[in-house]
């Protein structure tokens, strides 16, 4: 109940609200605030799926169809896919490019007391999938234009205990296959490709993967083609096709291979074996992925030729340089700071543009999960240090890649 004196909150019935005095105080306070900050430019990021309708589709007809789970049908379609891709007899799908490396080395029997050559200059999963083994790793170091292994370095790493090259087809550039494939040979090693990063590359007239026994290529987010999580293990070798597809199934045959046989089958386990099935949802997005794959890789090519034009005059940088033999993919581009010069500076002025940018890759060498061992890998460490990748994807606009050179362009003046 209202009190007798008309008064409530301490305002008389009678008194109007002060509402010129609230405009006032208003207006002061919109006087003494800080200035509106700018709108932050819109952001080029380092990476970006392409992606439309028919991505959507292939998930809606997998959803529909009542099988979900790895090992499919739609995970078949897409071994058969990357077989043309290839050249290769044999493909298997697989939930990531490490799992296919560690079921890769796995096959060809490499473990404790064997030593594996390895490309300095990758991802950690390269050097991982060794250890997984109970393999050593041995790293090599790499030539500085092609960021990948230098064959040379890899006759003089060769020692007893050698069972097999990991070479790397770095940044998407494809390594030096047709050495590589000699000294194997020469040599009775083992050669595996991490193709990571190439699907569709060529060397010497032929596509990435189709080398050495066996390539592992990821579908990773970044990469050119993307199911977001994914690989491919591609091999002519019949037994170790059938050990890799078993090994990614816990060791057994498949749930769709013995739901669709006549008779009740009863799975056997001759070993251990893992849980490392693509999914015929991610399957189906990667077929359809790899079926724009000449599309994507065109346009990686028109891009990487305008940055080769728009920051050939950008001082204080080093473009990429590719061999007459080879095709690229372009899963990165990544300028070489000169030195004397901080990257730090660049990636800072790109980031506050709105502008992702990133490391190119690992100096494995120094990464203390692989121990002190005393590798010398100098072009590497060096590549590790001044590598930047800028962004690289299908969708990247002319007007966004201009904003990135012009933003190189005045940092080092």
């Amino acid at each position: 109940m209202a009190p007798a004196s008309g008064k409530l909150l301490g305002v008389t019935a009678t008194e109007p609200l002060a509402t010129e005095s609230l405009a006032a105080v208003t207006a002061a306070r919109r006087a003494h605030a800080s200035p509106a900050r700018p709108a932050a430019p819109p952001l080029v990021p380092l990476t970006r799926p392409s992606t439309d309708d028919a991505e959507l589709s292939a998930v809606a007809e997998v959803l529909g169809s009542g099988w979900l789970a790895g090992q499919g049908p739609r995970g078949s379609a897409l071994e058969e896919d990357f077989k043309r891709l290839t050249g290769r007899q044999h493909a298997i799908a697989v939930n990531n490019c490490t799992a296919g490396l560690h079921l890769a080395l796995a096959s060809l029997g490499l473990g404790a007391g064997d030593e594996v050559i390895v490309a300095d200059y990758s991802f950690p999963a390269t050097g991982h999938a060794v250890l997984y083994c109970g393999a050593a790793p041995v790293f090599v170091d790499v030539r500085a234009d092609t960021a990948t292994i230098e064959p040379g370095l890899v006759e003089a790493a060769i020692s007893p205990r050698t069972r097999a090259i990991v070479a790397v087809d770095a940044l998407g550039m494809p390594a030096d296959w047709g050495p590589l494939e000699e000294i194997a040979r020469r040599n009775g090693l083992f050669l595996v490709g991490d193709a990571a990063c190439s699907a569709g590359g060529v060397y010497a007239g032929r596509p990435c993967g189709s080398f050495g026994d066996v390539a592992v290529f990821s579908l990773h987010a970044r990469k050119g083609i993307t199911c977001g999580e994914g690989g491919v293990v591609v091999t002519d070798d019949p037994a170790l096709a059938a050990r890799v597809r078993r090994d990614a199934c816990f060791g057994m045959e498949s749930a769709f291979e013995r739901q669709s046989g006549p008779a009740l089958a009863v799975p056997v386990f001759p070993g251990i074996g893992y849980n490392y099935k693509l999914s015929d949802i991610l399957a189906a997005i990667a077929s359809v992925q790899l079926g724009k794959i000449e599309r994507f890789l065109q346009r990686r090519r028109e891009i990487a030729a305008r940055y080769a034009e728009l920051l050939a005059d950008v001082p204080g940088i080093d473009l990429p340089c590719v061999p007459a033999d080879r095709l690229p993919t372009w899963q990165t581009y990544a300028v070489t700071v000169q030195p004397g010069l901080r990257r730090e500076d660049l990636a800072i002025a790109l980031r506050a543009q709105g502008i992702g940018c990133n490391i190119g890759t690992y100096a494995l060498h120094r990464q203390d999960v692989y121990g002190q061992g005393g590798a010398r890998c100098p072009v590497s460490g060096q590549l590790f240090e001044r590598h930047l990748a800028l962004p690289m994807y299908t969708d990247l606009t002319d007007a966004d890649q201009l904003r990135v050179a012009r933003t190189l362009a005045t940092v080092f003046r």
